[in-house]
């Protein structure tokens, strides 16, 4: 049999050669067609083992509970991870703090719950950079004065690893300052969430970056932010379990009219559409039928106010907006730190939510994207997305006939299960090797793509729980599809060890030289 070889492509530079990408696909074409038995691992390896960024997520808390220098020897040894995504800004916790309250415990770690915490700044800010919003007092209590920041980079960098940083949009109602920062909901109540136009919040953000990345000796920050624009949350298109709600709808505070104006767009009648669709939402949920039915119905909706789709890419705007931010401030420090951008699940299995991420787009803004492939728990949370748009729109098509036909939407092959067997099933490995593939066309080699590979995610009580196969098929995937590396999601705090062990693996095989 005949070895092909790719040729080595130096991923940590930035903007890779597309020349370079087209030879490897057109080899790797040319292996699958001259020989169908040929194996994806032999030819897998694009870069030497060094460019690859093999990542995991981790929060303060792993550390500052088994100690710096078992955790970073731990992955090393077991997960083949050569950097660290270390969780420095968040109140949520997703990212950081032990297991969620419910779960079971994984095999390293205290077993029992982190009673305070509590999540925010975990570095030590410097008050300088933080005089143009009321957002300064961010600090964790969590570990006193200690710097674990630091701590952690010395401990990996003495090791040879990387560390980004990753801020998250997450907040608690007692930050001081929050109250003036809250969104505004249609029917006027102040939500939980921060309105991205308002000067306080968008200053805040460019002022963490700066202080992180100025403060620290890191090799790169990711930002962060699972939020999508009003319409998705009216329609409740999301894999999020809840009520679909389009009074909740956000943002519509002063500052969020203000940026509507000077794009011209009118407030009074984009109000009016998102109170139409409050009405449509309270009728599905009655099963009170439109005479045309549910889509049509929405779809004139549609027609009669276009501002409703504008107010919708308005929020995206303003979300870039605080990205380009982050980015120039971080690129204006002078030091060779990479920017990433975390890409939210709801795009791997929403068509809507596809159509307002465009990947060159994206790829215009930073040095890499880190595009959620979550397959174990993604068959629980793509079931809980199909009956969400299913309880308003969509509600005429059945169930599994609404599944298939937004499989065809996706291009998902028939590897993927039923509707009904989706929690059971998960995703494949198809799944993350596609969905990679798809974000590697899309940036058209503008910058990097690292998918997240979920381990220990909490699922539903039937739904599949992960075996080590599991996870070294779909980590193997990911790096057969061409990703310049992967980041192992959430947080090393839900994961258990054998199936680092299997990441491990899975990175040792495709990364080889």
């Amino acid at each position: 049999m005949k070895a092909f070889k790719l040729s080595p492509v130096n991923s940590l530079a930035g903007n890779n050669s597309r020349r370079i990408f087209l030879k490897n696909g057109a080899v790797l074409s040319l292996a699958l067609a001259g020989n169908p038995l040929l194996k994806l691992s032999s030819v897998v390896a694009a870069n030497p083992a060094k460019d690859y960024i093999n990542g995991l997520q981790v929060g303060m808390a792993s550390f500052a509970d088994e100690g710096i220098d078992t955790v970073l020897d731990t992955l090393q040894k077991r997960g083949a991870i050569n950097t660290i995504f270390l969780n420095t800004f968040t109140y949520g916790d997703g990212l950081s703090g032990r297991q969620v309250s419910g779960q079971p415990f994984p095999d390293h770690g205290p077993q029992e719950p982190d009673k305070n915490y509590h999540g925010g700044n975990y570095a030590i800010p410097n008050i300088k950079y933080y005089q143009n919003t009321v957002l300064k007092d961010t600090r964790s209590p969590e570990y006193g004065n200690r710097d674990l920041v630091a701590e952690v980079i010395k401990g990996a960098h003495k090791r040879g690893m990387k560390v980004f940083a990753t801020i998250e949009d997450q907040w608690r109602d007692d930050v001081p300052g929050i109250d003036e920062c809250h969104e505004v909901d249609l029917m006027g109540r102040k939500a939980k969430t921060t309105c991205l136009f308002n000067p306080n919040v968008r200053e805040f953000w460019t002022a963490l970056a700066t202080d992180t990345c100025a403060s620290y000796d890191l090799d790169g920050i990711v930002f962060f932010n699972e939020r999508s624009g009003p319409l998705l949350n009216a329609l409740g298109a999301s894999h999020l379990v809840g009520n679909v709600d389009p009074s909740k709808s956000t943002c519509f505070c002063e500052y969020h009219q203000a940026a509507a104006k000077a794009k011209g767009i009118s407030f009074e009648r984009t109000k009016e559409g998102y109170l139409k669709l409050n009405e449509f939402a309270k009728a599905c949920k009655a099963d009170q039928r439109p005479s045309d039915g549910y889509y049509v119905e929405f779809q004139r909706i549609m027609l009669e106010y276009p501002e409703i789709v504008a107010w919708d890419r308005l929020f995206d705007f303003g979300k870039h907006q605080i990205v380009d931010d982050v980015y120039k401030a971080v690129k204006a420090l002078n030091k060779k730190q990479l920017v990433g951008l975390h890409i939210e699940h709801v795009n791997s299995f929403n068509p809507f939510f596809r159509a307002t991420r465009d990947y060159e787009d994206l790829a215009k803004r930073v040095d890499f994207l880190k595009i959620v492939v979550y397959n174990n728990c993604g068959g629980e949370r793509y079931q809980h997305f199909i009956k969400n748009i299913h309880s308003t729109m969509f509600k005429d098509i059945p169930l599994d006939e609404l599944m298939r036909f937004n499989n065809h939407l996706l291009g998902y092959g028939p590897s993927e299960a039923s509707y009904e067997g989706l929690p059971k099933a998960g995703l494949s490995p198809d799944y993350v090797y596609r969905e990679t593939q798809r974000a590697l066309n899309g940036v058209k080699n503008k910058c990097l793509i690292l998918p997240g590979i979920d381990i220990g995610i909490p699922v539903g009580k039937d739904s599949r729980k992960q075996s080590p196969d599991d996870v070294y098929q779909a980590t193997m995937a990911a790096y057969k599809a061409g990703a310049n590396g992967i980041i192992l999601s959430r947080k090393y705090s839900e994961m258990n060890l054998n199936l680092i062990d299997a990441a491990g693996r899975a990175i040792s095989e495709a990364t080889k030289g």
